[in-house]
Order: C-alpha cells, then sequence, then structure tokens
C-alpha cells in the first residue's frame, strides 16, 4: 500500500501505540480521583500537557492547554466558548474565510442560525489566499473573533497568520487559528516575541489534532492565551472540573498519553532543522512535477495544481485532471495501492466540486477532477515513486473509460 492521505490522518507511530497500551493496561485510574492510583493517571496527563506545551511553543509548563474529544470539539469550544463569553458586550460577530473546514464553517452557521452570533465570511484569490483588504473591511468594533485556518487541508495552502493576528491586536479582535495541517509538520511559537508572529506569537486561540502528527485518534488540543496582558475568556460547552474548567469529563488517557508523545517525537523531528523539511519539500514537488508532466501527455490537456501560485504546506499537493471524476479517479488509484483523497463529497452517488476550489474560482470541470495527494515525514521516495506510477496509470484507465 502507498498512502499519501495523511492529511486525513496519520499512522500512529510504535512509541505512541506503546504509550497508550501502558496507560490502558498498567494507568487506568481516573485522573480526578485523590488516591495515589488515579494521581498516577493525572500525573500521565500532565506530563502529555507539557509535551503538548512544548511542541506550541508555550512557557511556563502546560499553561492554556486544555484536551477534548477531537480537533473539532476543540473548535467548537474556542469559537462558541469565547463567543458566549462575550454576550452583551456588542461584539457579536465572528469573521471567517469562504476556504474554512467545515468543522469551523458549519459550526458558524449553526451559531448564527440559533441567533448566538452574525457570520462575515470573506473571499479569497486565485490560489485561496484570504483577500486582506477584504478581511480589513469586515473587522469593525461589532466583531469579536476573527477565525483562520493556518493551512488549508485541501491545498496546502498557508495564510499569513502573522499579519492577520496584526489586524487582530490592532482592532481588539480574539484571533482564533485552526492549526491542524500546521502544528506537528513546522515550527509554532505562540509564546514568542515580536519577531515569531509568523510562526503563531499573535494567535490567541489555536486549536489541533494529534492524530495529523502520528499521534491516535480520539483526543484534541486547544490551546487560550493565559497571560495577564491578554487573558481569553471562555464559557466551557461540558461543564466540570476537568481540563482547567473548561472541558467537563473524564479524560481519555491513552489517548492524551498518545498525544503528549506524538508532540514530543514531532519536537525532535522539528528540531532536526528545515534541512529535513526541505528535502520531504523536494519529494512533494517532484510527485507534482511528474504527475501534471505526464498526465498532461496522456489526457492531451493541461493538468493543473490547484493553489500551486502560494505558499504551500511542504507535505501537499492538489492536482486537476479536467474533465475527469475524482471518484472515479479515487477508485482507480485504490484499486491499484493507492490511498488518497479530495476535497469533494460523495452522497448517493452524486458529486459536487469541493466548496475550497468553487471559492478559489476553479472551474467546474477541473474543480470536479481533482484529487489531494498529501504526505508525512515517514513518507519515502520509493513510495512518490510508485504513487506516481499509480496516479498516471489511473488517468489513462478513467479517460479511456469515459471517451
Amino acid at each position: 500500500m502507498v498512502y499519501l492521505d495523511h492529511n486525513a490522518t496519520t499512522r500512529p507511530t510504535a512509541g505512541v501505540v506503546e504509550a497508550a497500551r501502558v496507560a490502558m493496561v498498567d494507568v487506568w485510574g481516573n485522573p480526578s480521583s485523590v488516591h495515589r492510583f488515579g494521581q498516577e493517571a493525572k500525573h500521565s496527563v500532565e506530563v502529555a500537557r507539557g509535551r503538548v506545551a512544548r511542541l506550541l511553543g508555550v512557557k511556563g509548563g502546560g499553561r492554556g492547554v486544555v484536551f477534548t474529544g477531537s480537533g473539532s470539539e476543540a473548535i467548537g469550544l474556542g469559537i462558541s466558548g469565547v463567543m458566549r463569553a462575550m454576550a452583551g458586550t456588542g461584539r457579536r460577530v465572528v469573521v471567517t474565510s469562504a476556504v474554512e473546514h467545515s468543522a469551523v464553517r458549519e459550526l458558524c452557521e449553526q451559531l448564527e442560525a440559533a441567533g448566538m452570533i452574525e457570520l462575515r465570511t470573506v473571499g479569497v484569490d486565485g490560489d485561496g489566499v484570504v483577500l486582506f483588504d477584504e478581511l480589513g473591511e469586515a473587522v469593525d468594533d461589532s466583531v469579536g473573533m476573527v477565525s483562520i485556518q493556518w493551512v488549508n487541508n485541501e491545498t496546502g495552502v498557508v495564510q499569513d497568520v502573522g499579519k492577520i493576528g496584526e489586524l487582530c491586536r490592532a482592532r481588539g479582535v480574539v484571533f482564533h487559528c485552526d492549526a491542524t495541517q500546521w502544528v506537528g509538520k513546522m515550527e509554532t511559537r505562540v509564546d514568542g516575541d515580536g519577531d515569531d508572529s509568523a510562526i503563531g506569537s499573535l494567535i490567541d486561540v489555536l486549536t489541533c489534532s494529534p492524530h495529523k502528527f502520528h499521534g491516535i485518534k480520539g483526543v484534541g488540543v486547544l490551546w487560550a492565551r493565559s497571560d495577564s496582558q491578554r487573558r481569553v475568556r471562555m464559557v466551557p460547552m461540558i461543564p466540570g472540573n476537568q481540563e482547567l474548567g473548561r472541558r467537563g469529563g473524564t479524560e481519555a488517557v491513552p489517548a492524551i498519553v498518545g498525544a503528549g508523545v506524538a508532540a514530543m517525537e514531532a519536537t525532535e523531528w522539528l528540531a532536526m532543522g528545515g534541512d529535513e523539511r526541505a528535502r520531504l519539500e523536494s519529494m512533494r514537488d517532484r510527485l507534482e512535477r511528474s504527475i501534471v508532466e505526464r498526465c498532461s501527455a496522456i489526457m492531451g490537456e493541461t493538468v493543473v495544481v490547484n493553489g500551486g501560485g502560494a505558499r504551500r504546506m511542504w507535505n501537499t499537493t492538489n492536482v486537476g485532471f479536467p474533465g475527469l471524476e475524482n471518484e472515479a479517479l479515487l477508485l482507480a488509484m485504490s484499486e491499484r495501492g493507492l490511498c488518497a483523497s479530495a476535497g469533494a463529497a460523495c452522497a448517493s452517488g452524486s458529486l459536487e466540486a469541493s466548496g475550497v476550489l468553487v471559492a478559489m474560482g476553479v472551474s467546474e470541470r477541473i474543480g470536479r477532477g481533482s484529487v489531494r495527494l498529501s504526505m508525512s515525514r515517514e513518507t519515502t521516495d520509493a513510495e512518490i515513486e510508485e504513487g506516481i506510477e499509480i496516479v498516471c496509470k489511473a488517468v489513462e484507465v478513467v479517460g479511456r473509460s469515459m471517451v
């Protein structure tokens, strides 16, 4: 199997699996219990919290780090919790972009339908980069929060969180960043100085999901700024004393312990420096370039890279095959051992172009034929070469079937 769907999830490392196993077998007490066995479980949770904090660049231990049940739940707490805390202040508007993950977009739509917030959506350019002038016009005195993703899950396009953060600070607005596709792949420093704005020092609320960087599923992470000068207030969705009083319910200790080990391993990998990431990016570029060149020749039509003109995460490419159906392409790839995905939603046999690509102005003909390929730090050269061959064969087979 060639797995190039790491933006969907990653393989837990051996260290993560073993740590979670030990937590299930040997440290299964309730972290809220006062006896020694329960306190051993609590200690395991706090060790994990500290490791995640180091990955995020938090100073002072695990301050502000909250574990939830998933990345989507963390987003829900981050947005609805902050906006509920702002009730009665006159700041009831949330500003977001047209290319956000459904966990943000659909949540905001539900909150607006319930009368809890007013939603404003700003557009993006042809590469999926937020239109900053439009964002600036949208952020006025009625805005409580701006929620913009760091990296798009479909295209890998990176937003300028430093510039967005500066705008939010100047307007007195909370900046929430869905960092699901950034954390663990690039350095993060939420407690950095002014020179670190490009890596998160102006973010107020950050959410991410450890299973995107070789952790296990069932745990999400929220970090909220808690320093004396800029403390983010938040009303919990689930009341309780756990998780700093922000997320009630008994903690999923094995998943949290696994998240801690995944964070520790990611921190160690990032410490290797930029050369390793550059090597992986060159692998992505080779994958992309070979597919575009060879498949354009096979189809007699230019294959395109969606978002290719913007800065992108080193692991992601989104390739559009004009006139083909991505569902058929993905099935043909899967039959040959390649795991990939598309931004399109398949329901009852109908296929719609990705909302992200539509917002970017990608034509339906290209959007319906777009496929995402995403790597991890474990991806090998051999997998890239085999992946190229499988994609080209799938394009050839699907193309023939549509003649």
